[in-house]
C-alpha cells in the first residue's frame, strides 16, 4: 500500500470480520452431525472430524505466526482462504458421507486453512488499534462466532425461525462445495486490508505508556523463546485449555445432547431436533460472537485477569448446570446464550492477556503458542463428550468440564506480570510499545 499513513484503519476492521466470518465455518459443524449419524457415522466419529479441525487450527497457527514476518499478513490470510476453501470443495467432491475423506479434507486441510488465517486479523488489528486492544480483538474475532450462525442458517431451517435449506435442497456434499467456494472468495476479499501500519505510526492523540522494568503495561517484548521459559505462559496455557475444552465440548454436543434430553422429557423427536438446532445455530452462535466483543470491551475497563476469572468461574457453573437445563426448551436457550457468551470471551481475552504479559511486537508468534491450548482442549473436550455420549453418559462430560473451569480460575489467579533481568534488556527494541514504536533507551 503506497500511502499507508492515510489508510483508514476502519477497513482493517471490515477485513478482519470478513476473514473471521469464513473461518467460523468450523463452528457450524454440529449442523451436519445429525445427517452423518444417519449415514452410519458413530457419534465419536462426528467429533473426531471436529477435533481434528480444532487441533490443526491451533498447530498450524503456531507456524503461521512464524511465517507472518516473512510472507506478510496479506499473503498469509489469502493462503488460509485458499486452503480452507479447497478442503471443503474436495470433501464435497469425494462425498461428504465418507468418513476418511471428510476427516482429511474438512478436519485436516480445512483446519489448517483456518490456522493460517486466524492470527492475521488479531495481529494486524492490535497494531492499528493500540489504544483499544480489547475492543479491536473482540471485533476482529467476532466474525468467527457469527460465522457459525450464518453458515448454519443457510444450511438448515433453524427450527421455528426458518432459514435456508441447502442441506435439504442440494445435499451435504454439494453444500460443502458451495461453502468451500464462498470461504475462498470471502477470505480473499478480507485479506486485501491485512497490512501492518508504517513503522512509527500511532493513532492521533494516543500517548505511549511509559515502559517499566516489571512490564506492568506489556511494554517489554518477549520473543517466543523467552516467553516459553516463563511460568506465566504455562499458567495462561492451562487456563485456556480448560476453558476451551468446556466450550468446545458444548459446541460438539449442543445438538446431540439437547435432542436426547428433550426427547426423554416427552418432546417429539422432530420438535426436539428443531429446538436443539435453534439453541446452537442461533442462541449459542450469536452470543458467542457478542461475547467476543463485550468481553473485550469489559477487559479494557477491569483488566484481562479479572475478566478471565469472572468468565471462567461463571462458565464452570453454567456447564455443570447444563446437563439438567437441556431438557427444557426455554432453559436450553438460556444456557446456550450463557455458555456461548462466555466461550466467545476466550478469543478476546487470551490474545490480549498474551500481549499485556509478553508485549505486542511478537504477539502473532506468541499467541500461536498460547493457542495450542485450543488444540488440546479441542481434542479432549469433544472426543470425551462423544465417547461418553456413546456410553449414554453425556452429563458426566459436562460435570468434568465444569470442574476444569473452576481449576482454570485458580491457575489464572497465579499469573503475575512477566519481567526480564535488566542485564538482558539491551536496546530500545525490547521496550517497544504495542504499535511497534521504539521509544528512546531509558
Amino acid at each position: 500500500m503506497k500511502n499507508q499513513k492515510s489508510f483508514n484503519r476502519g477497513f482493517v476492521v471490515l477485513g478482519a470480520i470478513l476473514i473471521q466470518l469464513a473461518l467460523g465455518a468450523i463452528y457450524a459443524w454440529s449442523v451436519y452431525t445429525k445427517l452423518l449419524v444417519e449415514a452410519d457415522w458413530s457419534r465419536a466419529q462426528t467429533q473426531m472430524v471436529f477435533s481434528a479441525g480444532l487441533a490443526l487450527f491451533a498447530i498450524v497457527m503456531v507456524m503461521a505466526g512464524r511465517m507472518m514476518p516473512k510472507v506478510g499478513p496479506r499473503k498469509l490470510a489469502f493462503s488460509g482462504g485458499i486452503v480452507l476453501g479447497l478442503g471443503y470443495i474436495l470433501a464435497g467432491l469425494f462425498g461428504a458421507e465418507n468418513f476418511i475423506t471428510t476427516f482429511l479434507f474438512v478436519g485436516i486441510l480445512g483446519g489448517s486453512g483456518i490456522g493460517l488465517g486466524y492470527v492475521v486479523p488479531i495481529a494486524v488489528g492490535m497494531r492499528w488499534f493500540p489504544d483499544k486492544k480489547g475492543m479491536i480483538t473482540g471485533l476482529a474475532v467476532a466474525g468467527f462466532g457469527f460465522g457459525a450462525t450464518l453458515w448454519m442458517a443457510l444450511a438448515d431451517k433453524l427450527g421455528p425461525l426458518g432459514g435456508g435449506e441447502l442441506l435439504a435442497n442440494i445435499g451435504l456434499s454439494n453444500t460443502f462445495i458451495v461453502y468451500g467456494i464462498a470461504y475462498l472468495i470471502i477470505v480473499s476479499i478480507g485479506s486485501i486490508w491485512m497490512v501492518f501500519p508504517p513503522e512509527g505510526w500511532v493513532p492521533e492523540g494516543y500517548i505511549l505508556p511509559k515502559a517499566t522494568k516489571n512490564n506492568s503495561a506489556g511494554t517489554i517484548n518477549f520473543t517466543s523463546g523467552e516467553m516459553l521459559r516463563t511460568p506465566q505462559f504455562y499458567l495462561i496455557l492451562v487456563t485456556f485449555t480448560f476453558g476451551a475444552a468446556a466450550g468446545l465440548m458444548s459446541i460438539g454436543l449442543m445438538r446431540l445432547w439437547p435432542q436426547e434430553a428433550l426427547t426423554k422429557a416427552g418432546v417429539s423427536p422432530e420438535a426436539a431436533g428443531a429446538a436443539a438446532t435453534l439453541a446452537m445455530a442461533v442462541f449459542f452462535a450469536l452470543f458467542n460472537g457478542l461475547g467476543r466483543i463485550l468481553w473485550g470491551m469489559i477487559s479494557d475497563k477491569i483488566g484481562r485477569k479479572n475478566s478471565i476469572i469472572i468468565m471462567m468461574a461463571s462458565q464452570g457453573l453454567f456447564v455443570i448446570l447444563f446437563q439438567w437445563m437441556a431438557g427444557n426448551e426455554y432453559t436450553l436457550y438460556l444456557f446456550a446464550i450463557l455458555i456461548g457468551f462466555n466461550f466467545g470471551g476466550n478469543f478476546a481475552l487470551f490474545p490480549t492477556i498474551t500481549a499485556d504479559t509478553f508485549g505486542t511486537k511478537y504477539v502473532g508468534q506468541n499467541y500461536g503458542w498460547v493457542f495450542l491450548a485450543y488444540a488440546v482442549g479441542g481434542i479432549f473436550g469433544p472426543v470425551m463428550g462423544g465417547l461418553l455420549g456413546d456410553m449414554n453418559n453425556f452429563p458426566l462430560a459436562f460435570t468434568i468440564c465444569g470442574i476444569l473451569c473452576f481449576v482454570a480460575v485458580l491457575s489464572i489467579g497465579l499469573v503475575k506480570p512477566a519481567s526480564k533481568p535488566l542485564a538482558k534488556i539491551t536496546s530500545a527494541t525490547e521496550y517497544e510499545n504495542v504499535d511497534g514504536v521504539k521509544p528512546s533507551v531509558r
